[in-house]
């Protein structure tokens, strides 16, 4: 009475392969799912990427490999201090000014360089929309303060191009000014102009590679 009975429950059976060819049939399928998991994971979630220049010295070394969140800004603004990678203008060419909408003066480039490239960089966000900007020995002053956060290092300007722009811009809604943290071998926002927020790929949030330097961005 107010037994209750426990009916075992057969587990199903799924068909093994036959033949050798259904087992390579079979694996060829598994890897095919695996690819094709792994390649939605980078085009929507996280990626790899390689760091292939010094402009990020010291934070990011030549060859140093990091990962990159690709949703976060689907549901949260860019900020200042972040480093991120993103799409930059097209046809860069390393010179001052060379690459700039209009005629900067003595100021930051102060409007988008129009024309996104297939190539990627890798700088850190140092103003955001309607903040003003100039450059002083290298450190950003947003509006009006200098910026120097003891958070992360950076390489010293030391009177190269770009070092001390001080006449003051005004960032454009939807934009921000993007620095490399070795400020005197950077071609960055100073040269270019604010980046347009939908060419950010995502924010870079750790490095994997190599083994000792395997952290937090």
């Amino acid at each position: 009475q107010g037994r209750i009975e426990k009916i075992a429950m057969p587990l199903p059976k799924f068909p093994k392969p036959r033949t050798a060819g259904g087992s390579v049939i079979e694996m060829v399928v598994i890897i095919a799912i695996a690819l094709g998991f792994a390649l939605l994971v980078q085009a929507f979630v996280v990626k790899p990427y390689q760091i292939p220049s010094g402009s990020m010295e010291p934070t990011l070394d030549i060859g140093q490999r990091v990962l990159v969140n690709r949703f976060i800004y689907h549901f949260t603004d860019p900020k200042p201090g972040e480093v991120i990678v993103f799409h930059p203008p097209e046809g860069i060419n390393g010179t001052r000014f060379g690459n700039c909408a209009v005629d900067p003066g003595d100021g930051p480039c102060p409007e988008a360089t129009p024309g996104q490239a297939s190539d990627t960089f890798i700088k850190r966000i140092v103003a955001g929309p309607g903040d003003t900007v100039s450059i002083r020995n290298g450190f950003p002053v947003v509006n009006g303060v200098e910026m120097n956060d003891p958070d992360y290092e950076t390489r010293p300007c030391r009177g190269g191009t770009g070092c001390n722009l001080p006449k003051e811009i005004t960032l454009p809604p939807g934009h921000f000014f993007m620095m490399g943290d070795n400020r005197g071998n950077s071609e960055d926002s100073r040269f270019w102009g604010p980046l347009p927020e939908e060419w950010i790929i995502g924010k870079a949030f750790a490095t994997y590679w190599p083994p000792n330097r395997i952290g937090g961005l």
